[in-house]
């Protein structure tokens, strides 16, 4: 993916010899693996992209404001031709075992299928959303048509054509992907535990204004997103939506929407500490899908009973209005979930659903499960999955007590998954990097986080986490939607700039909170 590219590249620079081990046939990441119908970035082309090199960012072309996962994998692709990477990667490469050796320091990865290596440092740049979440439904093995999951889909893609759909999930992949199987498919069955927000994309092709003003100085505009919370360039309003009057809100509200995006929730600066603020744009949004859906049934179940901005927003392409469609069928599961899958279709209870196809849009196991299903041992003979059964803890998100000379790229206790992911994951590569060339530099072969640095840091990210609203949304930022796992808080709430000071402290002070050998 995009910090595994980067991480290459980086140590190359330092002279030092690095191999990448990757599970898939090509490069991409998250967009190699992603090729469900609609998948697309929900931040803006100009913005998602690498910031390294300026040449790049000036030589590549983006065609739409939000990329579709076609034209990012092809920029991946790019990427690694055009910095020579192709060579320092081992394709269709699955780490089943990662093992520290106390004796001299280094780590044993192994493949499933056999190979090994070892190195001096080992840094997992596996992604906070690549390993797919399975939902736990009887008798899916026992379907006789064909069931994708978003994350797994087909690279020849799939045909839907006369056929009849069961998509299960309404989370991003499920709103990006549902639209598009409406249009090809003879009927859609739309499976819904939880219905989530999403505002409108407003996509179409570059602003090649825009794309001048920004080419002409595009560290203005990073600079610029590097000062924001979530890391994104945008308009924020800092002031409280509760300061104005009614009309006025409504009308920055509906301004927003017409904007599209995920700025949509910097109108007013208190929607995530203040409860009327937040339920005042909840209220706008509620109102908006049912203007849209002109069923009122199916738009009360269309709309959320959480706070908006608990959950990431989504992005989307018509997806309220696809629900006036008369070939879509909306079916609640939270009060009757679904009782078992048979070789037909679907049940819940006595009502049957045949369906010829079985779209699975239940997400990932985010932020850990990446980890913990690889078999990691450091210094103690318990695995990282049996010490994190009761959930996650790290140093910066960056390293563990007990596992040394391990790094791990927008891991658990980073801001990740709560910012633009691609400055998110440079900043670790580039402060992971600087990290080893320090190491080579001052003769040190070892390093490891402290356990009370460990601990004092988690600390404050559950602090943090805790504080506002965004607590009260059982998340998968919080693991909820993966049955039996632990409920813990795991990306840091504290804001991309404040991170950010915080490891250049660490660095400034001698890598405190690490012990060095």
């Amino acid at each position: 993916g995009f910090a595994g590219m980067y991480l290459l590249h980086r140590c190359r620079q330092l002279g030092l010899t690095a191999r990448v081990w990757e599970a898939g046939t090509g490069v991409g990441g998250t967009w190699f693996w992603n090729r469900y119908p609609g998948a697309r970035c929900d931040v803006e082309s100009m913005q998602y992209s690498y910031q390294f090199d300026e040449d790049l960012q000036q030589d590549w072309e983006w065609s739409e404001r939000y990329s579709a996962q076609p034209e990012i994998l092809r920029y991946a692709q790019y990427v690694a031709k055009r910095f020579k990477l192709l060579d320092g990667i081992d394709f269709e490469r699955r780490v089943k075992t990662a093992q520290f050796t106390e004796s001299n320091s280094s780590w044993t990865l192994t493949s499933d299928t056999g190979e090994s290596l070892t190195a001096s440092f080992c840094v997992m740049a596996t992604g906070c959303l690549s390993a797919p979440n399975w939902p736990p439904l009887d008798g899916l093995d026992t379907f006789t048509g064909n069931v994708y999951h978003t994350a797994l889909w087909p690279h020849e893609g799939v045909d839907f054509s006369g056929k009849k759909v069961a998509v299960i999930g309404t989370g991003s992949s499920g709103i990006q992907s549902i639209p598009h199987i409406a249009d090809e498919a003879d009927h859609v069955t739309v499976f819904q535990r939880t219905p989530n927000y999403t505002v409108p994309a407003h996509n179409g092709p570059v602003d090649t204004n825009r794309v001048a003003q920004v080419k002409a100085n595009y560290q203005k505009l990073r600079n610029s997103a590097r000062e924001k919370h979530n890391g994104i360039d945008g308009v924020y309003n800092k002031t409280s939506a509760m300061a104005v009057d009614k009309a006025e809100r409504q009308a920055e509200y509906e301004r927003r929407w017409q904007e599209g995006g995920l700025t949509f929730l910097g109108a007013y600066g208190d929607f995530l500490t203040n409860s009327d603020a937040n339920k005042s744009l909840v209220e706008f949004v509620h109102t908006k899908i049912h203007s849209i859906v002109k069923d009122p049934k199916t738009a009360d179940l269309l709309c959320p009973d959480n706070i908006i901005g608990g959950k990431r927003m989504c992005v989307d392409t018509n997806y309220y209005a696809t629900y006036n469609r008369s070939n879509i069928q909306l079916i609640d599961i939270r009060e009757q979930p679904i009782t078992k899958v048979t070789p037909a279709g679907i049940e819940i209870n006595e009502t049957r659903f045949e369906v010829d196809a079985i779209v699975v849009a239940t997400g990932f196991d985010a932020m850990t499960g990446c980890l913990t299903r690889i078999d990691i041992r450091g210094r103690k003979p318990m695995s990282l999955r049996e010490q994190w059964q009761d959930g996650p803890s790290s140093y910066l998100g960056l390293a563990m007590a007990g596992y040394p000379n391990l790094f791990t790229v927008t891991g658990p206790g980073s801001p990740s998954v709560l910012t633009n992911m691609l400055p998110s994951l440079e900043q670790h590569v580039e402060w992971i990097t600087d990290c080893l060339a320090y190491m080579k530099q001052h003769g040190y072969t070892c390093i490891e986080a402290t356990l009370m640095a460990e601990q004092d840091w988690w600390q404050h990210v559950q602090d943090v986490g805790q504080s506002g609203l965004k607590q009260t949304t059982a998340s998968w930022y919080m693991g909820a939607n993966v049955e039996g796992k632990a409920q813990v808080f795991s990306p840091y709430n504290g804001g991309f700039p404040a991170y950010c000071k915080k490891c250049k402290d660490v660095t400034a002070n001698g890598y405190e909170g690490f012990t060095l050998t």
